[in-house]
């Protein structure tokens, strides 16, 4: 926990490898402050075929899923954060964003909690 998967298109993987791209996601959600090193957790998705307003445009979304417990302006800054990191990665690529969502850790179980 928290947890960053990106999703995007095949396409973007051709301006950097994918190590690279995950180590910066996990920089980014790093130095927002709000988790420690290493609970953070990082995977990407490479579509293939996709539509973005009916148009194969590249795309880039960050799904994050974080404990409950962040208040709404940390996690518009931290997504603020995370959408300027990736365009200027990518500043090819118009469609860029990022969501969170919050876990409820009364219904939150992993295995460590057994």
């Amino acid at each position: 926990m928290p947890h960053f998967i990106m999703d995007c298109s095949q396409s973007i993987l051709e301006s950097h490898k994918e190590e690279f791209i995950l180590e910066q996601i996990h920089r980014t959600a790093y130095s927002a402050g709000l988790f420690e090193e290493g609970d953070i957790k990082v995977r990407l998705n490479p579509y293939k075929k996709f539509l973005v307003g009916n148009k194969a445009d590249p795309f880039i979304h960050v799904f994050a899923h974080i404990m409950q417990g962040r208040t709404t302006e940390q996690k518009a800054e931290l997504s603020k954060q995370m959408v300027s990191m990736l365009s200027t990665m990518f500043p090819d690529i118009r469609n860029i964003a990022m969501n969170i969502s919050d876990f409820e850790k009364d219904t939150y179980c992993n295995r460590t909690m057994l």
